[in-house]
Order: structure tokens, then C-alpha cells, then sequence
């Protein structure tokens, strides 16, 4: 079980699966997931590119 230190507190956290800090409750900045592994900048791209060519299929 890896040791994960918060950045907030710099409390040692043993849990792998935990989201907030124990001793704080500050965000650990886990991603979760694939949704958590790809920057918001391209996910938020790739919804619009989806939705344009939604509305292009429609138009068309």
C-alpha cells in the first residue's frame, strides 16, 4: 500500500482509495477513473466536437 502525502496538510495518507484528506479534508487531486486520467481541456473538446457533428448529420 503506497503512501500518499495530502498538499495541503502534508499528513501521510495510507488509504489508495481515498478522495479527501483525513486530517483536513482537502481534495487529494486523485483522478478517478478514465475521467480522471484526461485534462478537462480535452474532454471538454471532444463534447463539442461530438455535438457539432451531431448538428451536421441533422443539418445534412
Amino acid at each position: 500500500m503506497a503512501e500518499y502525502i495530502c498538499p495541503h496538510c502534508k499528513n501521510p495518507i495510507n488509504d489508495d482509495e481515498a478522495l479527501l484528506c483525513l486530517y483536513c479534508g482537502g481534495r487529494l487531486d486523485r483522478g478517478v477513473g478514465l475521467m480522471g486520467k484526461i485534462p478537462r481541456q480535452i474532454f471538454i473538446f471532444i463534447i463539442v466536437v461530438l455535438i457539432l457533428s451531431f448538428f451536421m448529420l441533422i443539418i445534412r
